[in-house]
């Protein structure tokens, strides 16, 4: 992924905001979720991942969303960047994608019901940044 692709999937993301909140949602149309948003945000930029199924909005493991980013082709990173997949942790039982974007985050916010942008540093703990294996791939 060239740093062209970064803009895209925040380009991705960011027109998504406003659209409506629902689990598992897959499209604009219908829905997304975190999930969903990832990956349109991550599609609509030349990547396609494989996405989980079967999930719910309390699910605090760990270890099965950091499996579920590299199976989707993603690489964590030490150092983020605008593009970046975010997992945080809002809850002891939630887990949390985001889109970083210039200024802040992209997410589908369960409780507005939509997907909005939100200025500053994330709100919840961070576990960490990912990104495609192109983009990092390119970077070398």
């Amino acid at each position: 992924m060239s740093s062209g692709q970064a803009d895209r999937i925040v380009a991705a993301a960011r027109d998504l905001v406003g659209a409506r909140f629902r689990l598992q949602g897959r499209s604009r149309a219908s829905g997304v979720d975190c999930v969903g948003l990832a990956a349109l945000a991550l599609a609509e930029a030349g990547h396609e991942a494989a996405l989980p199924r079967g999930y719910g909005l309390r699910s605090g493991d760990e270890a099965l969303a950091r499996d579920w980013l590299t199976q989707a082709g993603l690489l964590a990173v030490e150092r983020p960047k605008a593009g970046d997949v975010v997992l945080a942790r809002p809850g002891p039982l939630q887990l949390h994608l985001m889109i970083l974007v210039p200024g802040g985050h992209v997410h589908a916010h369960a409780g507005l019901g939509r997907v909005v942008e939100t200025p500053g540093p994330s709100p919840w703990p961070v576990i960490g940044h990912w990104r495609t294996i192109e983009e990092e791939t390119w970077r070398l």
